[in-house]
């Protein structure tokens, strides 16, 4: 078995066919797509391939040291110019073309008018052993 991160981009990926911002869709619109997304959850961990996940807020910013004494430097208040990751699951399965399979299905989750989304995710693999260095 081996896990994979399924990055769900609402901005910074290729645009998604049904390219409708979830700021315009409608209540039943929002209920729909969760619902979906709970159903692949729940339908993955009876298979036992559902490790986590979790939707994200829109709110966050880049953090990175400063050199000693000084606080984090943080990246601005200007959240329209990045890359908004909405969400995130982590899978655990048996080969990458089962990875990708189910981010294909997780593709589908419906947005504006009921249809699917057609979004890219992000598949990535974890890193199985750490890198060493040789002399």
């Amino acid at each position: 078995m081996a896990k994979y991160l399924l990055l769900k981009h609402y901005r910074g990926a290729p645009e998604a066919v049904n390219d409708v911002p979830m700021e315009r869709w409608t209540p039943e619109e929002i209920s729909a797509h969760l619902q979906y997304m709970n159903d692949f959850a729940a339908r993955l961990e009876a298979t036992g391939e559902f490790v986590d996940g979790q939707a994200l807020s829109p709110d966050g910013m880049f953090v990175r040291y400063d050199g000693e004494g000084r606080p984090p430097l943080t990246d601005g208040p200007f959240p329209e110019t990045k890359d908004l990751i909405a969400g995130w699951m982590i899978i655990d399965v048996e080969s990458q073309e089962r990875a990708v399979e189910l981010a294909g299905e997780l593709s589908a989750a419906p947005g504006a008018g009921g249809k699917p989304i057609h979004e890219w995710l992000e598949v990535r693999p974890f890193l199985a052993s750490h890198p060493t260095t040789t002399e």
